[in-house]
């Protein structure tokens, strides 16, 4: 039969970022660039969090993880406060059909979540994802379907480095020295982006047609100073689109949220969106000029909140009882414990940091105190505030307690492998 709304194929990997080859990285994914070749690719993407639980949230409820609950990792408790927000939902009530295949980070229980079916296979690694997403594609399909499909990669801990040379040569991210320990962390990282890339390439080759294909990770790298932070290296994100309205091999430079992609998949498939849903419509005429992000919880609590605009990012950082980095959220690796013999608990973040975007892309001077720039300043903290003051930001009554049976690492803790506390 011919179906009238697309499939939905939702193809989600773990702390990727935009280290990829169609953002011009030395990362080879043949199979994402052919995709980009014939979709739109997002050069300005951003999730709502840096973190995976309160990102994959928010992308699917359409609403912020302060809002929706997720100000936590679901796999040490925490929870949606409504999981009928769930995008499934919202499909269902429209004739559609939902399988998840791989991780999904939303519930401890995947069944909590409603998808109609969730395939069982032996691990989220790209080896038994993509065999059994591909099966399912291949079915007869009497209704429309979205399909979840999420890969472990690129995760830590990674594979080993497939090549000599790559260990030897291969780049860190920008913000990182260039040394031995940091070249072989990113080649392992380049390792664990091959497998990714042979997935995405087995979905794409078993998709029907009529498949709206939606290509995007959780945030950024889980290198130091990427994931787990507010900076674009941390809530940059790739984000490739490909079917009705995204075709072409297109490249956008539009301020994106994940947010925004919820209320564009009702479009697509002619259903009004929920009140609860905010975001835009990547089909509409009016763009974004701002996109907000935050953080409350990873492995410690470390309460955040950003607004990025085309030229400035401003982050404002809350009491946490802590004066130090907190070393917990950053994932262990070998370019941590560099940095970490280089004095890297020693630095003192600073309360409020702006950025201007144009001259230092890398945010790397903080132009708070700087009285050329006190309008911008007080310009983005007043949007950063309405933003919170919008969404009801329990934040703006004080610093947020761990809820009940969740599990968290203090903020002086170095790693997140150190013993956990039950909050009660």
């Amino acid at each position: 039969m011919t179906l009238r709304e697309p499939n939905i194929v939702y193809l989600h990997s773990h702390d990727t970022g935009r280290h990829i080859q169609p953002y011009g990285h030395q990362v080879p994914t043949p199979n994402i660039q052919r995709l980009a070749d014939q979709g739109v690719l997002f050069r300005q993407a951003f999730s709502a969090a840096p973190v995976c639980s309160a990102s994959r949230a928010a992308l699917l409820t359409g609403e912020y993880s302060h809002t929706n609950g997720m100000l936590g990792l679901a796999h040490r408790g925490y929870r949606l406060a409504d999981y009928d927000h769930h995008l499934v939902h919202t499909l269902r009530a429209a004739g559609y059909t939902s399988t998840l295949i791989g991780e999904q980070h939303l519930s401890s229980d995947p069944a909590d979540i409603g998808y109609d079916r969730i395939v069982e296979i032996d691990s989220s690694h790209a080896a038994h994802v993509a065999p059994a997403a591909a099966g399912v594609l291949r079915e007869a399909h009497e209704q429309p379907f979205f399909l979840s499909v999420g890969f472990f990669e690129t995760h830590r801990d990674y594979f080993e480095p497939t090549s000599a040379r790559d260990a030897l040569y291969s780049l860190p991210p920008a913000n990182l020295p260039d040394t031995p320990e940091t070249r072989r962390d990113m080649a392992a990282y380049k390792a664990s982006a091959r497998s990714l890339d042979q997935g995405v390439g087995t979905v794409l080759d078993a998709l029907p047609d009529n498949t709206l294909v939606i290509l995007t990770t959780d945030h950024g790298l889980a290198f130091p100073g990427s994931k787990a932070t507010l900076s674009d290296r941390g809530i940059g994100v790739m984000l490739i689109i490909r079917g009705a309205g995204f075709e072409g091999g297109k490249v956008s430079d539009d301020l994106v949220s994940q947010i925004d992609l919820f209320p564009t998949i009702c479009e697509l498939a002619g259903i009004e969106r929920p009140e609860w849903v905010r975001g835009r419509s990547l089909l509409a005429a009016e763009r974004n000029d701002a996109v907000f992000a935050e953080i409350t919880f990873h492995a410690a609590y470390e309460p955040q909140r950003a607004v990025r605009t085309k030229r400035y990012k401003y982050i404002r950082r809350f009491e946490n009882g802590h004066q130090g980095p907190v070393l917990a959220n950053i994932d262990d690796s070998p370019s941590k414990d560099y940095l970490l013999a280089h004095g890297l608990a020693d630095r003192r973040p600073a309360e409020e940091e702006l950025f201007d975007l144009v001259f230092d892309p890398g945010e790397a001077s903080n132009l708070a105190e700087d009285p050329g720039h006190a309008d911008v300043l007080a310009e983005l903290r007043g949007r950063l505030l309405d933003w919170m003051q919008a969404t009801d930001d329990p934040l703006l009554h004080g610093p947020i307690e761990p809820e009940e049976g969740v599990e968290i690492n203090l903020p002086d803790q170095i790693s997140p492998d150190e013993p956990t506390v039950i909050a009660r």
